[in-house]
């Protein structure tokens, strides 16, 4: 029977590469390279017969071609097997199908350490088998989309801001995270279109821009940190192609180069906040997936998609990743091949960079840069740990590609552990069913926990199930809850301690409260019904959480066979889970009508929070229902400030909302509120092009800046 085998030509081309067999019969899909201690997996494309292990039509030998002793397990439909218990060695997985008639011998290898590659040529063997695998030529792959990410038992940083001045809204006590705005409590630093703004607050009522950082067209400022005396901006590069290309003197055939992306890190010495001084510049190739300071260090993850279609025209195409830094000189350089990894089961072309650097010296210190072949999504990271996930998609689907699709996938989550700028690969596992973002994943006790929805509700098919999974500190899965609220989808997860939240929705809002002290046998405690649904959920205290969201209402009257799910103003729900089988929704607040929006919905970061006066607030836009039309119309938009105690409840107690103007149909942009922050008794709310000041207990306006 005809064969179509791909070969493994080198040693670097097993490490972390998922290779598929093509037979007439039989194919195996599985990773070419597990460390030790983990589990190797294996998926067949048609079922092998149940007895296959003791009829001995399963099983793995070793280099010297004898069978190997190892705990087997294979599913109950046949598709797949789970082997563990291999040391560190050469070894090849021998499969017979269900007639006993079509053999294959799928070749890996058991690492202690995830290896390095070597050389040009075993990298480029990589691409080679990519590109077979995934039948693409001469196209590049679709972006993996970031939703943009607590440890649990820790509440976020901004929540324990009871000093002067606010910070950032983080998921993780002590990890920092980038944003539009940072304050240190006697100047704001704001983003302000392709500037950064910086105004002197020590007087809110003669509040001054003392400068302004100004970028030219090939930066484009996206986000910053700030430490006691350096301001670090974040900003994506455009330049010209960076691959090797045949040099010329031509400016025209230059120009005609195709542009590349790189993010870049600019570090300002703010000891004078009036004059900002650059000491030095990084850069690494690729779109910016997320970024975290802790202890000093600054750890930062891009996104990068090499130009491997292009190895059949020109043969010495560049396939490592390029970095930047100012201190070495003024060109761009590829990673070393020491500094290059391929993750285990992936079948991205896509590189993960890591980068991280100790912020104590920014001029001085040395820049750490990893790279690893496998792509990522999600980003959550933990003062130890830093978690990446990635898409894998089911194979032999026309639409395997597709992100709007992801019922269709399930998720490989990578383990680096963290010291200072040390980074080490641990392990990887797959979970099934996609993660929203960073909120559905956690660590908490060594325990590294997430949440995800496999399936679609608008598939029959494979209707959609939201699962939990707990893995141990080697990712090995230590304890499950699967099958929850079928037919809806996660819209909102937070872990603390030693209790989950997940609210999932299609007509109503189910709040799971999910018992996870014991990682080996998870239950859920208790679950609420209520209309309407929550998109980011927020710990008040330990046994209360604010839920920003909306309020929704069910549409019968419109003709469809199944009930019409229709969103309505913005909702505030403040649940009381201190009787854990009993979760009650306390208090709401429900604002403006169909169209109300606020960033909150999609950006914790947009929460502003002052913990010691129990003070909520963010940025909206209201959309008000008039005479019976159709559709909403644009009201005004500000910020809202709320007073959210268990004892009270939810009340407003500051409308910093700008007056209606008869006939306005939208928001001004240049006005719009972006973020909230306070210093001392004032609260400060930054737009794009002006800055206010509001006393804190009035609510008084007391000054203005425009820039």
């Amino acid at each position: 029977m005809k064969r179509r085998i791909i070969s493994i030509v080198s040693l670097a081309l097993v490490v972390g590469l998922a290779s598929l067999f093509y037979l007439t019969k039989l194919s195996v899909t599985a990773q070419s390279v597990v460390l030790s201690g983990q589990v190797f997996q294996a998926s067949f494309s048609s079922a092998i017969a149940k007895d296959a292990l003791v009829n001995g039509d399963v099983y793995v030998k070793d280099q010297q071609g004898k069978k190997v002793e190892a705990d087997y397990s294979i599913t109950s439909n046949g598709k797949s097997i789970e082997i563990t218990g291999l040391n560190e060695g050469s070894y090849t997985l021998h499969v017979k199908d269900k007639l006993g008639i079509t053999k294959t011998d799928f070749p890996f290898h058991v690492y202690k350490e995830l290896p390095t590659v070597q050389s040009q040529a075993e990298l480029k063997s990589h691409f080679e088998m990519v590109k077979k695998l995934q039948n693409i030529q001469n196209e590049n792959f679709a972006f993996n989309e970031t939703t943009t990410e607590q440890s649990s038992s820790e509440e976020s940083s901004d929540a324990k801001s009871d000093g002067g001045h606010s910070t950032t809204n983080s998921q993780v006590e002590g990890v920092d995270e980038a944003d539009i705005v940072k304050t240190n409590g006697t100047h704001i630093f704001s983003l302000s279109e392709n500037n950064i703004a910086i105004v002197n607050i020590e007087d809110p009522t003669k509040m001054k821009e003392v400068t302004k950082i100004r970028f030219g067209p090939d930066y484009y400022p996206m986000q910053l940190f700030l430490t006691e005396e350096t301001l670090i901006v974040l900003a994506q590069k455009n330049t010209f192609h960076i691959s090797p290309y045949k040099q010329s003197s031509n400016e025209t055939e230059r120009m005609s180069m195709p542009m590349e992306a790189m993010t870049t890190l600019l570090f300002y010495d703010i000891s004078n906040p009036a004059v900002p001084k650059l000491q030095r510049e990084i850069g690494t190739e690729g779109h910016l997936s997320g970024a975290r300071l802790t202890d000093s260090t600054l750890y930062y993850v891009t996104n990068v998609y090499p130009n491997y279609w292009m190895m059949q025209e020109q043969e010495d195409t560049e396939l490592r990743p390029y970095t930047f830094d100012s201190e070495k000189g003024e060109t761009v350089t590829p990673l070393p091949y020491k500094d290059l990894s391929i993750l285990p089961n992936s079948k991205e072309a896509t590189y993960s960079i890591i980068t991280a650097l100790d912020v104590s010296n920014p001029e001085k210190n040395e820049v750490i840069t990893k790279g690893y072949l496998g792509g990522s999504e999600q980003l959550y990271m933990s003062k130890n740990g830093l978690y990446l996930t990635t898409s894998i998609y089911e194979e032999g689907t026309a639409n395997s590609k597709m992100l709007w699709n992801p019922g269709s996938m399930d998720t490989e989550v990578f383990k680096f552990a963290l010291d200072k700028t040390a980074i080490q690969f641990v392990a990887s596992n797959r979970l099934k069913g996609h993660i929203l973002n960073q909120f559905s994943m956690d660590e908490y006790n060594g325990y590294f926990r997430a949440v995800t929805t496999k399936g679609n509700s608008w598939d029959q098919n494979e209707v959609s199930e939201n699962n939990l999974f707990i893995l141990d500190e080697g990712m090995n899965l230590a304890g499950s809850l699967t099958g929850l609220a079928k037919d809806e989808r996660i819209y909102s997860a937070r872990f603390m301690g030693d209790k989950a939240f997940m609210v999932t929705f299609k007509e109503t809002d189910p709040l799971f409260v999910i018992d996870v002290a014991t990682p080996t046998s998870p239950k859920v405690l208790g679950e609420l019904k209520i209309p309407g649904f929550s998109n980011y959920l927020h710990p008040l205290d330990e046994n209360h959480l604010i839920g920003f969201g909306y309020e929704t209402r069910v549409d019968t009257q419109s003709g469809s066979k199944e009930p019409l799910i229709m969103t309505e103003g913005m909702k505030i729900s403040l649940f009381d889970v201190s009787d854990l089988s009993n979760p009650k929704e306390k208090d709401t607040e429900i604002i403006g009508d169909q169209g109300t929006y606020s960033p909150i919905q999609y950006d914790h970061h947009a929460l502003f929070e002052h913990k010691k006066n129990h003070l909520y607030g963010f940025p909206i836009s209201i959309y008000e229902q008039k005479d019976e039309k159709e559709y909403a119309d644009f009201k005004q938009d500000g910020a809202l400030i709320y007073e959210i105690t268990p004892e009270k409840g939810i009340e407003r107690k500051g409308n910093l909302l700008r007056p209606e103007v008869s006939g306005q149909l939208y928001e001004e942009w240049e006005s719009s509120i972006q973020r909230i922050v306070y210093a001392g008794d004032t609260i400060y709310t930054i737009a794009m092009k002006e800055i206010k000041s509001y006393n804190m207990d009035t609510y008084k306006q007391t000054g203005l800046v425009k820039y």
